[in-house]
């Protein structure tokens, strides 16, 4: 089983007052994941990078990457999500949103789908950069039973330009 927490240690530096068009329509944000996890009895470094786009006002959608780097069986997800930032507070705003992912193997193990969704809240630490802290939950359709699900926290910095 896979266990991840993504932490950037430079986040929760200064909050600063809601920059107007943080998640306005036409707004990109990207950032990037290092982190550790374990999975085929192998711990991983985890690298990874992501870009949103805001398609309207408060709705995200993106593409980003992670390789899992320093074991094997080697591993690259490419990922989809879809997501909402709830607009109640100017500096503090929930989330929910959803996503697909599809895992590249290497042989002799096959590629596979995942499905999940993420809530939690991101805040402002500056005009142009953010911080989330939530929870992904994500589903496995090609496993049964236990392993079939799994959840972790998140936690994560990103630019908006």
């Amino acid at each position: 089983m896979q266990y991840k927490l993504r932490v950037i240690p430079f986040m929760l530096l200064t909050m600063a007052p809601l920059h107007a068009d943080m998640f306005a329509q036409g707004q990109q944000h990207f950032g990037i994941t290092l982190s550790s996890g374990s999975s085929y009895n192998t711990t991983y470094t985890i690298v990874g990078v992501r870009a949103h786009y805001f398609i309207l006002d408060n709705l995200s959608t993106g593409l980003s990457y992670r390789g899992w780097f320093g074991g094997s069986p080697n591993r690259h997800d490419i990922s989809i999500p879809l997501t909402y930032h709830t607009p109640l507070h100017p500096v503090y705003r929930p989330y929910a949103g959803g996503f697909y992912r599809r895992s590249f193997m290497e042989s002799p193990y096959k590629d596979y789908d995942v499905y999940g969704f993420r809530v939690g809240i991101s805040f402002h630490l500056s005009p142009n950069s953010y911080s989330s802290l939530g929870w992904v939950q994500e589903y496995y359709p090609h496993r049964s039973g236990d392993g079939s699900a799994r959840g972790y926290p998140e936690i994560s910095v990103g630019l908006s330009f």
